[in-house]
């Protein structure tokens, strides 16, 4: 994963209504277990990465709209550990767009974008697709989920090019409002959390995982610090989108 560049949030930010860092890379993490997360798609441009993404069926892959601001065209590599080693991984062309259609490159609200790959998937020990919520709902506060992301370790630092993961706690929907305010944050689109470690410059589009399944997508968090407590990380509550989600993929899980 590489750190998004200058040009690219200075060419994002004069369109958002507010100032806010989009996620690229986890901070206080480790290094996951090769192949732990099969579900764990690195979506590229020119064959650089610049966001996360999860395979959620054989033929869609889940990511963030605001992915395709400066990159219209990507690519998706799936079965990846190590983004410089290619013997595990297979890289996919996208078919076709299908981005959330109330979504603007004004705001990060519903900033949720599928990805319908040129073929069917094939499964194997290191390509699987992760389950999503079946019923619109909220993650309790203080529940532990898990994150991963190949982006930057520490704010401004160096990428990762091996998948990082770390385990984070959901908070309160009040809270996160208050932090972001009404305009930034939307209680029935968003979730937020917060732990030791957190998303940084790298990790948009990944999955937000609670138990064995994909409850949300990275969005966006703190203009000037990683995993910051003063305006926590902000995902994009999948359950909120599960009618949207049916019409495009049909039934899935």
């Amino acid at each position: 994963m590489i750190i998004i560049s200058l040009l690219l949030l200075a060419s994002l930010l004069p369109h958002l209504t507010f100032t806010a860092r989009v996620n690229v890379g986890i901070v206080n993490g480790s290094e996951a277990k090769p192949h732990s997360r099969p579900y764990m798609v690195s979506v590229q441009s020119k064959e650089h990465h610049i966001c996360g993404g999860f395979l959620i069926s054989d033929r869609f892959v889940m990511t963030a709209a605001h992915c395709r601001n400066n990159s219209p065209i990507v690519t998706v590599v799936l079965g990846a550990h190590d983004l410089k080693k290619s013997e595990n991984s297979v890289r996919f062309t996208v078919h076709s767009y299908h981005q959330h259609p109330n979504y603007t490159n004004k705001s990060f609200h519903d900033d949720i974008l599928l990805l319908k790959l040129e073929k069917n998937v094939k499964l194997n020990d290191n390509i699987k697709w992760i389950s999503i919520p079946a019923e619109e709902g909220d993650i309790e506060a203080g529940s532990v989920c898990s994150i991963a992301g190949w982006g930057s370790l520490i704010t401004n630092g160096t990428r990762s090019d091996r998948l990082m993961e770390t385990n984070v706690k959901v908070m309160n929907n009040t809270e996160c409002e208050h932090k972001w305010g009404k305009n930034d944050f939307s209680s029935s689109q968003m979730m937020c959390v917060h732990d030791k470690g957190g998303s940084c410059d790298g990790d948009s589009g990944g999955p937000l995982v609670c138990g064995d399944t994909a409850v949300g997508v990275t969005s966006f968090g703190d203009p000037d610090l990683c995993n910051s407590l003063k305006l926590p990380e902000v995902y994009i509550k999948i359950s909120a989108y599960l009618p949207w989600i049916k019409k495009i993929i049909g039934n899935f899980n």
